[in-house]
Parts: C-alpha cells; structure tokens; sequence
C-alpha cells in the first residue's frame, strides 16, 4: 500500500463480510441471502459510484482477481488495466477435490482447520512459511457463517473462467504469478496464450502469493505497468 501511494490515488476495499464490511451479516437484505460473484462485484461498482469515480486501475490477489475480472464483464468502461497476483483461472484436479472435501466437511469442522490446511497445499514450501502466517491470519476477520458463504462460490470459478477464457475484454492486463505458484501457474499460462491484451510476468523463487514472498519485485512491476497504460 505504501509503494502504490507513492504514485497513485488508491482506494482499499473491504468486500462483504471482511474488514469494516463485516456488518453486510447484520443487514437484512444480506441474511441467509447467497453471494455471488455478480453481486460482490457489484459492491465494489457501487462504492466508485458512490465516490464519483468514472474509471480505475484494479489490482487484485488470488480470489480477488476474479472479482475483478467479473467487475470488468458488467462494467468494462470502468477497467482501465488489470494487475492480476496469483490469478485464479482454473481449479484443476488436486485444488477440485481440495475444495470438494472441503465443502463436505465444513459444517462440521471449524473453518479455521480448513484454512490452515488450504494454505498447506496451496503454499507447501518452508520458503512460503510467512504468506501461510499471513492467509490464516486475515481469515480470523471472518466468522464461519461468512466463510461458508465465500466458500459457496468456488463452485462457480471453472464455469465463469471458461466463459471468461473464450470472451477476452480489450483491457490491458498483466499476469503476476510466483514461478512455483504450481497449482494455478498452468492454466494462466493457457489463458494469455490466447489473449491478444494479457501477459505474464513470473517472479523467480516465488509462490502464490507473490506481493508477500517477493513485495519489492511485485510493486516495480505491477506499478510500472499501470503507469505505462
């Protein structure tokens, strides 16, 4: 956040359920109401609505590159580039029955226990020891209720990234992947070989998420493209 307000104007969001949006639970409207990636990406359309922003440079982590990638499908106009870490493109078979296991026990076994051991598989190496730290912690701001939410909607990643993969937006986009990021690095390489406006930066000695392993390469990059655009 430091190194990016060096240069830009930058505005930090909590999405539903994480942060100082935690109270979205205590509204009527949301309760036992089911989260979709249309519906969480609209929140974030309404925030810069709110703010009079008319167009913004999106950066975004793992999950959150989705959100983003959705956001520009129901308001392109309002994309000016993309910065996508650790993108999320597809599920393969490992991360499927990961998450299968995972939606059959998560009623019964505390979603704290599922984090640690998502952040086990998704980042292995001893090298990785402070992004796993850091994964388990954010994911105390949730209580299980709004996990079991989130959680709901890693069934409809493959559908949408299928979708996603035929359809390429005209929007300048850069791929930032930790180089043993060996769950997801495949399917983004599949993604920008066939996208005309996407490519891909691998950061050496790296894993999934990238801004923390490798934070000084990430900033140069991420920021010298959006200044570039």
């Amino acid at each position: 956040v430091a190194a990016f307000r060096k240069n830009f104007n930058v505005l930090l969001i909590d999405l539903r359920g994480h942060g100082r949006s935690n109270n979205f639970s205590k509204i009527k409207e949301f309760i036992n109401k089911q989260y979709s990636f249309k519906a969480v990406s609209q929140d974030i359309l309404d925030v810069l609505d709110h703010l009079n922003i008319k167009s913004a440079h999106f950066v975004g982590m793992s999950l959150g590159t989705i959100i983003i990638r959705n956001l520009a499908e129901l308001a392109q106009e309002r994309v000016s580039s993309m910065v996508l870490a650790g993108a999320i493109t597809r599920f393969n078979f490992r991360s499927q029955f990961l998450i299968k296991m995972g939606d059959m026990t998560k009623n019964i076994m505390p979603y704290m226990w599922l984090y640690k051991l998502f952040s086990y598989v998704v980042m292995p190496q001893k090298s990785q020891k402070e992004s796993r730290h850091i994964f388990t912690r954010e994911a105390k701001k949730l209580c299980q209720k709004e996990f079991k939410r989130w959680f709901k909607l890693a069934a409809d990643v493959n559908p949408l990234m299928r979708y996603f993969k035929d359809k390429e937006l005209a929007i300048p986009t850069l791929y930032v992947m930790g180089e043993n990021d060996y769950l997801f690095m495949k399917p983004v390489e599949e993604m920008v070989a066939v996208h005309e406006h996407s490519q891909l930066l691998q950061i050496p000695e790296c894993g999934h998420v990238c801004n923390i392993d490798k934070p000084k390469e990430f900033n140069k990059h991420a920021i010298e493209f959006i200044a570039a655009q």
